[in-house]
């Protein structure tokens, strides 16, 4: 078992390879952590459109302080539905959801991809919720199963897994230097749970903890899936040509303009000027002989003012790409009550199927987590959304899919 084990970690990590270049170009483009990448963007378009896009859904499907979910009872015998929903709620607003989701709403709209940790706090915290968005290159995913690697110091692996006990190999290592980085894997696959250091050699001389989870902590949802593929490509990955190109027109613009700014020169080398001593400031003075020409201007060839009808028309199919021209305000006027509900029909056209599949992968298994730890602390009666509660979704997307339904 814990060879097949082993050979699906593989094999999720093979299916994963080639996705992580496409997400290094998608941040370095949208998101660049590295100077050397930030020094080198040169236009902002994408990023900007990025974070209204993100603020956008962060509104639209989970507005904060705000009764965007509730259940309704499947019959007179069901568990009380409304203090299911009056606790979810209360522990959802007392918990770090609202900060934490709009970091994987970032993920899901520039790699396509996010995944979101719903763990359990200790009795007596604020909240029994806990979450953590957890970067996409940390997470490997087969139908079914997930695993997650994370480096960290030995003294966290085994305060996070008190009855591990670590191999004669790096004990002594790790007696000697608690800050030791381990590579640890933790998989779930189904609702089998095992953790593992990554140190080469057979996963059963390796494993940290075993266990089950009722239902998954990791929540995984995508902006929209091409047949065959288990990650998702989103907006950014869509737009990802037009984005480079306008970087590279804008670079090619920039050096365009320290020509016009400088100029480029020629001079006779007479003996007299001297090159090295030159310097191209506004109000210098540069001397010359009496009877030469000095130093002459050389025309250039470049003429980039057809770049500016290039980037307009780049940066308009950026910001259509990434719903920005949508999304915001379409004029200065007041919208009729009849253009407000054209404009939401139209939007629904283009986020229904991303709203069906984040209410598939996202709200209902987030719903789910929820009630399951709330029902086993005691909290609220045990209810399920299959049985004795339906789920009903009534955020701000949700209504504008039924008014586009009623259109």
């Amino acid at each position: 078992m814990k060879k097949d084990l082993q050979r699906m970690y593989r094999r999720a990590l093979d299916l994963r390879s080639p996705w992580l270049s496409r997400w290094e170009s998608a941040l370095r483009y949208t998101c660049p952590t590295a100077d050397d990448d930030a020094a080198t963007l040169f236009d902002a378009t994408a990023a900007d459109a990025v974070d209204n896009l993100a603020a956008s859904i962060y509104s639209l499907l989970t507005p904060p302080e705000s009764l965007w979910i509730s259940l309704i009872p499947e019959s007179a015998d069901s568990p009380d539905a409304n203090a299911a929903t009056a606790a979810l709620r209360a522990n959802l607003n007392d918990s770090n959801f609202y900060t934490t989701i709009h970091q994987c709403y970032m993920d899901l709209i520039i790699l396509g991809t996010a995944c979101l940790f719903m763990s359990e706090n200790p009795i007596g915290a604020s909240s029994a919720f806990s979450f953590t968005a957890i970067p996409m290159h940390d997470i490997a995913i087969l139908n079914g199963a997930v695993f997650h690697t994370a480096t960290m110091p030995a003294r966290e692996v085994m305060e996070k897994y008190p009855t591990w006990t670590p191999p004669a190999d790096i004990r002594d290592t790790i007696k000697q230097d608690p800050e030791t980085p381990l590579k640890l894997v933790q998989s779930l696959v189904g609702t089998d749970f095992t953790a593992w250091l990554d140190v080469g050699g057979d996963i059963e001389n390796n494993i940290v903890a075993t266990g089950k989870f009722e239902t998954n902590p990791y929540i995984i949802f995508r902006w929209s899936v091409a047949s065959g593929e288990i990650y998702g490509r989103g907006p950014v990955l869509r737009a990802l040509p037009d984005i480079k190109t306008v970087n590279k027109v804008v670079e090619l613009v920039l050096k365009n303009a320290t020509i016009a700014v400088s100029g480029i020169w020629q001079a006779d080398d007479d003996g007299v000027i001297n090159l090295s001593n030159i310097n191209l400031t506004p109000g210098a003075i540069i001397p010359k002989a009496v009877g030469s020409s000095g130093l002459t201007p050389l025309t250039s060839g470049a003429n980039f003012d057809v770049s500016q009808i290039i980037l307009k028309d780049l940066r308009e199919r950026i910001r259509h790409a990434l719903l920005a021209d949508r999304l915001g305000l379409l004029s200065e006027k007041e919208m009729t009550a009849t253009e407000i509900m054209a404009r939401n029909a139209d939007m629904m056209r283009i986020l229904g199927a991303t709203y069906g599949r984040l209410l598939h992968e996202f709200i209902r298994p987030l719903v789910e987590r929820g009630l399951q730890i709330l029902s086993r602390r005691g909290v609220i009666d045990k209810i399920s959304l299959h049985s004795d509660a339906e789920l009903k979704y009534i955020a701000p997307i949700a209504k504008m899919a039924l008014e586009e339904t009623i259109i």
